[in-house]
């Protein structure tokens, strides 16, 4: 749908540095940006070359939207979401979809009813690597994959702490702002889905308030496969990984868990071993793209509200896990 009007609730990081320039690459038009801080929405507005800041939710959904995009702090993401799909506007939400499964399922239902699209942010699906290797397990490359690794372990600036490791209450904490992609980007990948999972938390420093600032676990999923996860604000100098071995062989993905378009997958078999062809693309502009046609009866967004409420449910789950020490069940209703 060439020329779709997005509106973007929350004056974000993310949507400055990323989503604006994705929306316009994919002949998108940005008509106005919403902040609790008037100010705030004025300057994000003026920089980014938008008409229209406000404080209003309702003066943004009535400004001539088709779209919302929403990167607010994740306890406003299903009020927001349940406005604009009453509204009837699209919406494209970050993930957490939001602090539980009710919400999540709320939001995506109202959504359907509405008959709108709606889409979650998740944007490592959209990596050259990670689709060569999801091709790479379907064709048997590796025969039956058996175990997964997933390294996501980095530093989290000073200009993004804020509230990730201050409130509980927003959804802060390493498991709900990283774990959450570890999980929809394995379950894209292994096109599997979690049955458990094991956790521990830790504190590094950096997270007050007692939310966790790293993470490890385990989960498993219905197939049998296990998969490892390490998360972490607080990691300078790691790099990050998704690796998949099977029986017959191994995908080493390298520098890969990460908004930038790089990084790289070796298949390694009987045969040796070899790069996988990857053609990088901006993951946000794929997103969007996708998007655009799923609007346009084009197909479905790179990751659905569905898919948003499963990687929820398995971040929580990971929380629920680590809280109590015991294998936790992965609630995949949606």
């Amino acid at each position: 749908m060439s020329g779709l009007r997005w509106g973007l609730i929350g004056a974000s990081t993310i949507a400055r540095e990323w989503m604006i320039s994705a929306i316009r690459a994919t002949g998108g038009e940005v008509l106005a940006v919403m902040s609790s801080d008037l100010e705030r929405a004025k300057r994000f507005a003026s920089d980014a070359r938008i008409e229209t800041p406000t404080t209003s939710l309702d003066a943004l959904l009535q400004s001539g939207v088709d779209a919302v995009y929403i990167s607010t702090t994740n306890e406003l993401h299903c009020s927001q979401t349940l406005a604009a799909a009453a509204a009837g506007k699209h919406v494209l939400c970050e993930k957490p979809l939001a602090l539980n499964l009710e919400d999540a399922r709320r939001m995506v239902g109202a959504c359907r009813d509405a008959g709108v699209q709606m889409g979650t942010n998740h944007h490592l699906r959209n990596a050259a690597s990670h689709r060569a290797m999801r091709d790479a397990i379907r064709a048997g490359l590796i025969g039956k994959p058996l175990f997964a690794r997933v390294f996501h372990a980095v530093y989290l600036p000073p200009h993004l702490q804020g509230w990730r490791i201050a409130k509980a209450e927003a959804g802060g904490g390493v498991v709900l702002d990283i774990t959450v992609h570890d999980a929809d980007t394995m379950r894209f990948v292994l096109d599997d889905e979690p049955a458990s999972v094991t956790a521990m938390r830790s504190s590094g420093g950096m997270g007050k308030a007692d939310l966790e600032d790293g993470v490890m676990g385990v989960v498993r999923f219905e197939s049998g496969l296990l998969a490892q996860f390490h998360d972490a604000f607080t990691t300078r100098y790691a790099t990050t990984g998704f690796e998949v071995h099977g029986a017959d062989g191994s995908l080493i993905g390298t520098d890969c868990m990460t908004q930038i378009p790089k990084g790289e997958v070796i298949l390694r078999t009987k045969n040796g071993e070899r790069l996988l062809p990857l053609v990088h693309e901006n993951l946000y502009e794929r997103a969007v793209r996708l998007f655009h046609d799923a609007v346009a009866g084009r197909g479905a967004p790179s990751a659905s509200g569905e898919d948003g409420i499963k990687s929820l449910s398995l971040a929580l789950s990971a929380s629920e896990a680590a809280r109590t020490g015991a294998e936790t069940p992965v609630n995949l209703r949606v």
